[in-house]
């Protein structure tokens, strides 16, 4: 079968997909759309009623707790889940929703009276397209009520929880000495309880989960060598005072304050969390003895922050690394009692736990609270009598001075106010300021000093002066802007660090649930509205790094593709750089259209925006359009590639780089000029390395004209053979001019490379002046060298003989005319005579 005949069979079993269908029915039925699954609607509604059971569980619940914060906070994230859950369920009914209504207007109004009427399929697809319709309003229905439902019990949870910190503050208790009666009687039950308790579990551990016991306890201590020696290993010179340092600088001290606090702290805390976790997961620990276990880790770790903060920032031992102008028995004292007022509300804290594990009365509560409220009080009156302050470059061992008096009152008027508070019944207060005092205290102490260090290793050269510093310059050859460039990253990642770690500590102290904080953070990281824009941190960062590894890989496969297979093609070096400007334009506009999905940015909402901008690219970016639309058109037509020899008007030189913007030039001198794409396109440009590197040169040779011109043309050729020209075409001279007293000549030749023409001029040049020379052929010009002229004697004799001949007329020539002088006249005779 002939190629003719193939392409009219091809074409006639096309040509019926082009025609538009034929319509022989009378009343055609629209085309039908695929159908969406039939059990979406059953679906959504078990959805909602086991919603709907979930939720009046969670209510029961709720009831239940009114008076337990803690219960209400792990309910509340329920109680908005199922809210979502609801709205999903309505959700995945609006693609069949929107399947029935599509179908609907395909099929159009119910013909009026008097029309015909509808075929009876249609009619009865159009009735049960209605059905359905309605019984997806009745689903979206159900979950909006129930979706409003949950809202409303999330938003009373938050109004109980309110309500219940508003009361256990404000609550007054009657304060006598009724009270602490009852209290010692209710304490010392409580002390046999939980003596009986703690060692009837002992018991029972010992002899029956000893080998359980000591698994938790040894992989603990395991853990615990590991942090400690891996701590001392990695952090060692971040928190380690060198003793060999007198006078530290400044910095030096926040910086080792800072993280003498942070690291420890953040150890002993894995630490106890660890011990916890593996005593749990052996199940070592009773119902009853898992809370007071869990609170006596806190507490200690607690204890271990604030006395880790009191000696980095007092450093009573150490007073040139002190961060604040006290005498050293004045840091002592302050020490003493920072870490007295911390021992006294965990003790608190701890005393609270086990009431609630044993099921103590409220009057021990209240007692305990109540002492520790004042025991704070006093020391606070304490610390305000301390004289611990010095004049600047006193001496630390010399007795101080007391507190400023806006201090020393301050202090003073808590103090009372705390004992005040505390006697007066409203103890929930007392205890509440008194752990603020505390806990809050030394939270935001930390956080300033941190705050402190990250401006501090901000400062330009601040890093440089650090053994941190010093470290990273000596390991990694850094010079001072990449020292600057890391400690800029540094400060950046103190302050974050501050905020991580410092905020949901204050919120916690303040009464907030972990809970809350939770759901906060993952509100603020996955959806933060502004009107009806929805904005994701963490689909922003997810599509900042999938844009990065976009370009990660569109890297790679540039290297990759340019080093191996082109390489290996032997593929010309332009070719490979438009394919891998090329690849590198490809893989970013990829990598951003996968960073901005996964971002969750809708385009579509961009369109008005991007309507706008495209006037003013119109008026002010059409430069920059121009110069980029012109880059990809020289990438794609090549006119000239990297590494030619362009001329483009005054600028000649090699092509380095063609970008999107401007393409760089390289004159001979090694200027690099940039000149705009559009420029390029638009204006003529010379490329001496188009389609090949061939070129011809020409070298003119001029001699006197008494020279043979034949002779002159065989020397220049015999010249030319000899030289590094291409044979095919050949070289030929060709006798351009002459005059009376000179002859002009061009050798013109061939080379295989252009940019070889100038050393090879040069060798035809010296050679064309050596061969003159030996045939003794002068040049003309100005500067034409003397050649004497060879001749036997008789025409040596004869042109002599004609030299002096000529000479001797010049000279008869030269001489002047003279006159006869007249004769003297006689005496006596006649003058005519």
């Amino acid at each position: 079968m002939t190629t003719s005949k193939r392409l009219l069979f091809l074409l006639l079993a096309i040509l019926p997909l082009l025609l538009p269908p034929l319509a022989f029915a009378e009343e055609p039925a629209p085309p039908a759309l695929p159908a969406a699954p039939a059990n979406t609607i059953s679906e959504a509604n078990d959805s909602l009623e086991k919603a709907r059971r979930q939720l009046a569980d969670l209510r029961k619940q709720v009831d239940d707790a009114r008076d337990n914060d803690s219960k209400l906070a792990e309910l509340k994230p329920k109680v908005e889940q199922l809210a979502r859950t609801a709205l999903e369920a309505s959700v995945s009914t609006r693609e069949r929703f929107n399947y029935i209504k599509g179908r609907l207007d395909q099929l159009g109004p119910v013909p009026a009276e008097g029309q015909p009427p509808e075929a009876e399929p249609i009619k009865e697809e159009r009735a049960k397209l209605a059905e359905e319709r309605a019984a997806i309003n009745a689903v979206t229905g159900s979950a909006e009520s129930l979706s409003i439902e949950a809202t409303q019990m999330a938003n009373q949870i938050t109004e109980m929880r309110r309500n219940l910190f508003s009361e256990t503050l404000l609550k007054r208790t009657a304060v006598s000495t009724g009270v602490f009666e009852d209290a010692l009687t209710a304490g010392a039950e409580q002390g046999t309880d939980l003596q009986r308790t703690v060692g009837g579990w002992f018991r029972f551990v010992w002899a029956f989960k000893r080998e359980s016991l000591m698994a938790a306890v040894s992989l603990s201590l395991l853990i615990g060598l590991l942090l400690y020696s891996g701590g001392r290993r990695v952090a060692g010179p971040l928190i380690e005072r060198n003793r060999r340092i007198e006078k530290p600088h400044y910095i030096t001290r926040l910086m080792i304050a800072f993280w003498s606090i942070t690291i420890p702290t953040l150890a002993v805390g894995a630490f106890a969390f660890a011990c916890y976790s593996l005593l749990y997961s052996f199940n070592v620990l009773r119902p009853d003895i898992a809370p007071m276990v869990s609170q006596l880790f806190v507490v200690c770790v607690g204890l271990y922050f604030v006395s880790a903060l009191t000696r980095a920032v007092l450093a009573p031992k150490r007073p040139e690394w002190r961060l604040v102008n006290v005498s050293n028995s004045g840091a002592r004292r302050l020490e003493w009692s920072i870490f007295a007022m911390a021992s006294a509300n965990a003790v608190d804290y701890f005393l609270g736990a086990v009431n609630v594990a044993l099921g103590s009365p409220v009057v021990l509560t209240v007692a305990k609270s109540l002492i520790a409220s004042i025991v704070i009080g006093v020391i606070l009156l304490w610390i305000a009598f301390i004289r611990p302050m010095l004049r600047p470059g006193e001496d630390p061992a010399s007795e101080g001075r007391p507190w400023p008096r806006a201090l020393s009152t301050v202090l003073m008027l808590t103090g009372f106010g705390l004992i005040a508070l505390a006697v007066i019944g409203y103890v929930g207060l007392a205890r509440f300021v008194a752990t603020q005092i505390v806990v809050t205290g030394a939270i935001l102490v930390t956080m300033y000093i941190g705050i402190l260090s990250g401006r501090a290793i901000g400062v330009q050269g601040a890093l440089a002066r650090t053994y941190l510093g010093q470290r990273l310059a000596e390991r990694y050859q850094l010079n001072e802007v990449a020292l600057d460039q890391a400690g800029l990253a540094a400060s950046l990642g103190i302050y974050l660090l501050v905020l991580l770690l410092g905020v949901p500590g204050i919120l916690l102290q303040w009464g907030f649930q972990p809970g809350d904080i939770e759901s906060w953070a993952l509100q603020l990281f996955t959806e933060i509205r502004l009107g009806s824009i929805s904005i994701s941190i963490v689909g922003i960062l997810a599509g900042l790094v999938l844009f990065a590894l976009g370009l990660l890989v569109t890297r790679w496969f540039q290297r990759w593709l340019d080093g191996t297979v082109m390489v290996r093609s032997h593929v010309d070096p332009g070719v490979r750089n438009s394919v891998r400007t090329a690849i590198g334009y490809a893989g970013v506009a990829l990598a951003g259209l996968i960073g901005i999905s996964a971002a969750g940015i809708n385009l579509s909402s961009l369109a008005l925006v991007a309507g706008a901008l495209s006037l003013g690219i119109g008026f002010g970016l059409q430069n920059i359009v121009s110069n980029f639309v012109s880059g990809l058109i020289l990438l794609a037509e090549r006119p000239f590639k990297v590494g030619d020899w362009v001329v483009a008007g005054t600028t000649e030189g090699f092509v380095k780089r063609i970008s999107v913007r401007a393409t760089e030039i390289e004159t001979f001198q090694r200027q690099t000029i940039i000149v705009p794409n559009s420029v390029l396109i638009n204006g003529q440009v010379g490329n001496w390395t188009h389609r090949n590197k061939l070129g011809r040169i020409e070298i003119p040779v001029t001699v006197f004209s008494g020279n043979d011109p034949r002779r002159v043309t065989e020397l220049l050729l015999e010249v030319a053979a000899a030289a590094p020209v291409l044979r095919n075409p050949e070289p030929n001279v060709v006798f351009v001019n002459f005059s009376s007293s000179t002859l002009e000549f061009e050798l013109r030749a061939f080379v295989a490379d252009v940019l070889s023409a100038g050393s090879v001029k040069t060798e035809l040049r010296t050679a064309i002046l050596e061969r003159l020379r030996q045939e003794e052929i002068p040049l003309a010009g100005p500067g034409a060298p003397t050649i004497p002229i060879t001749m036997d004697p008789e025409s040596a004799q004869l042109v002599s003989a004609m030299i002096e001949n000529a000479k001797a007329q010049a000279g008869r020539t030269a001489e002047p005319v003279r006159k006869p002088s007249p004769k003297p006249v006689e005496e006596g005779g006649d003058e005519t005579g």
